[in-house]
């Protein structure tokens, strides 16, 4: 038994009978609930879309090679460098060159998943670097020195109260600052951050192979502010995040909005073609784009399974997920949580330390049913576990166990040859902690088969 292991189970106990949290959980769930039902509503064929949409993904994932030089080329075309980073060190060595090149002393980043996978806030910190998230959700989880709860609303753990005591702790404000209070004050105090620092840095939704660009969408102008005042801008994206051109936002980037938060489309979508030119007065001089690899290929490499790098991280299979919900983002321990992160993090991380991730799970289909690009979580989960079985991951008394079992099932004999009352006290020893100390241990009866013929034998007498 891993620690990853050991650590899930014992936060899954605690998180998943905090009444409180769970009453948070609900109350941000019933809204975001609400929100995409409405947001789907404007579809006149929400599934023409998703099958649009999985298709262009598909083809991406496909020609991911291709694609990503085609990227490469281009954005060099415009002006732009690229780098290619292998895995999480190689991303942490290009941008300490960058800041060493630089000298770069502060930094504001737009909401990345990708920079929380390599941990770059710490990174740039343990190199004297004043790192500062302005994504207001990202920003209150940074001052609160935790990590993104969920992949769309890093904050959605928190209630109004628990902010405001937050706020107050950290920059007295009123203990009962509304959202509005606590959303201008944030707004004033990031201001001259991005009017001052020496670099921006962000993810990117979509990589645009024919025009050479990042395409970035946000609802907040976060993501402009750190693109249009630093004179250096770094975008950290992940290889699968390649399609082949403007013309697939058209179906991307709504479905995106509708399933992330429920809107038509974000707020705030921007394309970036590189630094700006000399006839641009807005923009920064300088562009990099570090395309991460970091365990993507290998996935890519599995033929079941490489149907998850199709992902446009909206974070609707977490809403869905019963697990996700009554046992919350933290408790996963990786950096993608839900039924996604569920289904990649073995790929992405040591197979070992979290297998257990594949088995979370009630294999209730919602998931997939709610998936915008049509990713099969439920198949893909259960092919994970048949991985897992096949290079004899499981422990020797789980392996002995379904040897029995399987005799069993396919000789009758073997299955009746044991009295009921000895199964039954075998489950009672040995079966009520697998079975869980809330439920009680069912007992078992005589079989069909037994009763079966029991009934012959009556009726003939």
């Amino acid at each position: 038994m891993t620690n990853n292991y050991k650590k899930f189970k014992k936060e899954s106990e605690k998180v998943g009978f905090d009444l409180h949290h769970r009453k948070k959980i609900k109350f941000n769930m019933s809204k975001y609930e609400y929100a995409v039902d409405t947001g789907k509503a404007y579809y006149s064929n929400i599934e023409l879309a998703k099958s649009s949409a999985s298709l262009i993904k598909q083809v991406s994932i496909a020609n991911l090679d291709k694609l990503l030089k085609e990227f490469e080329r281009n954005f060099t075309k415009n002006g732009g460098l690229v780098f290619w980073a292998s895995d999480e060190k190689e991303a942490k060595d290009h941008i300490i060159n960058l800041i060493k090149k630089h000298n770069i002393k502060s930094v504001v980043k737009s909401k990345s998943m990708t920079t929380e996978e390599i941990e770059l806030n710490y990174l740039l910190e343990k190199n004297k670097v004043e790192v500062l998230e302005t994504d207001l959700g990202e920003y209150i989880v940074q001052i609160a020195n935790e990590k993104p709860y969920h992949i769309v609303t890093p904050a959605m753990h928190k209630s109004k109260k628990e902010i405001a005591d937050l706020f107050h702790e950290k920059f007295n404000t009123p203990k009962d600052s509304t959202p509005e209070y606590i959303t201008n004050y944030v707004r004033n105090k990031l201001r001259n951050k991005f009017l001052n620092a020496d670099a921006g840095i962000t993810g990117g939704n979509f990589i645009l192979a024919e025009q050479g660009a990042i395409a970035l969408t946000e609802n907040e102008g976060n993501g402009l502010m750190t693109t249009s005042f630093p004179k250096i801008h770094i975008a950290i994206v992940g290889i699968e995040k390649i399609i082949p051109g403007i013309s697939d936002l058209d179906i991307l980037w709504p479905i995106l909005a509708t399933h992330g938060t429920g809107q038509r489309i974000s707020a705030y979508n921007s394309i970036f073609t590189g630094p700006k030119k000399n006839s641009e007065t807005n923009g920064p001089e300088i562009m990099y784009v570090i395309l991460l690899d970091n365990g993507r290929t290998k996935l890519l490499a599995q033929p079941d399974q490489k149907e998850a790098l199709k992902c446009i991280r909206c974070g609707a299979c977490l809403n869905a997920c019963p697990v996700y919900r009554n046992i919350g983002g933290y408790t996963y321990n990786t950096t993608y949580s839900g039924p996604i992160g569920s289904v990649i993090t073995q790929h992405l991380k040591e197979l070992d330390e979290y297998k257990h991730l594949s088995f979370a799970s009630s294999l209730c289909g919602k998931c997939t049913e709610v998936c915008p690009v049509k990713i099969d979580l439920q198949k893909l989960l259960l092919y994970n576990r048949r991985d897992i079985v096949e290079k004899k991951r499981t422990t020797k008394i789980e392996r002995l166990m379904m040897f029995a079992y399987k005799k069993a099932m396919l000789n009758r004999k073997y299955l009746e040859i044991v009295p009921i009352d000895f199964k039954n006290k075998v489950l009672r020893s040995f079966g009520q902690k697998a079975w869980g100390k809330r439920r009680e241990i069912f007992e078992l009866k005589e079989s069909f088969s037994e009763q079966w013929k029991k009934r012959i034998r009556f009726n003939s007498n």
